[in-house]
């Protein structure tokens, strides 16, 4: 994933969660962070790059590909501080599900389940 798409998704992610009541205030305030950082970085652009920004929150998949265009156009790739706020942002949300609620999976009596993130199973069969 490359830097762009990086940013892109915690926005799409951010906003997802951030539309509910039971998403933490550590994850509302990491998104808002990212989003002011992105928001002043494509403000010296055009005003095309706001108004995008604020149309994603509400449907993130219609303005993907634009903004992702307008963030390449940024430079947002290239600036350290938006890309590590995308990566903590995303981190924080690895246990979060995008409705909002943390992810709660009932694997009683289940046998070869992996439960969590970058997992590896190998599995051997007799």
């Amino acid at each position: 994933m490359n830097g762009v798409d990086l940013v892109v998704a915690a926005l799409a992610a951010g906003a997802a969660a951030g539309l509910t009541d039971t998403t933490s205030s550590a994850i509302r305030d990491a998104y808002a962070g990212l989003r002011e950082s992105v928001r002043g970085r494509l403000a010296t652009g055009s005003e095309d790059g706001v108004r995008i920004l604020e149309a994603s929150e509400a449907e993130p998949t219609m303005w993907q590909d634009r903004l992702g265009e307008l963030l390449s156009v940024a430079g947002v790739d290239q600036d350290e501080e938006i890309l590590a706020s995308a990566r903590s942002l995303l981190q924080d949300m690895d246990g979060v599900d995008p409705q909002g609620g943390p992810r709660f999976v009932d694997a009683r009596e289940a046998k070869g389940v992996q439960i969590g993130s970058h997992n590896t199973q190998t599995n051997t069969f007799n």
